[in-house]
């Protein structure tokens, strides 16, 4: 069972458990708030991620930040289109590129197209 106040103290102390000692630890856990300084960088502000925090939640070289109910929200970047190379050839390997329906004829195609 996760005991946050025994996390915390074996994380100050060096050690993940009774036996193992490490040169610092961060322990996550849904639901519990991690404390972060805010800090300052040139004339902005900022705060420094764990790496183990980072990796949780794949975080990499860019975020995005977003406001909901007065809460930061700092979430991994969602790229446009992401995926959807894979998701036309998965597609066309069933087949499920094809027109749902056969093409019809313009008045351009039937007047003025000249083959």
């Amino acid at each position: 069972m996760f005991q946050p106040g025994l996390a915390v103290a074996l994380a100050a102390a060096g050690r993940l458990d009774g036996n193992v000692m490490r040169d610092h630890n961060v322990i996550t856990h849904e639901g519990v708030a991690m404390k972060a300084k805010i800090v300052r960088i040139g004339n902005s502000r900022g705060i420094r991620l764990p790496k183990a925090l980072m990796e949780q939640v794949g975080l990499v070289e860019e975020v995005e930040l977003d406001v909901r109910n007065g809460d930061l929200v700092i979430s991994p970047v969602t790229r446009v289109r992401e995926g959807w190379a894979e998701a036309a050839r998965e597609a066309a390997d069933r087949t499920d590129d094809l027109p749902l329906d056969e093409p019809l004829a313009t008045a351009f195609d039937e007047d003025e197209w000249e083959w």
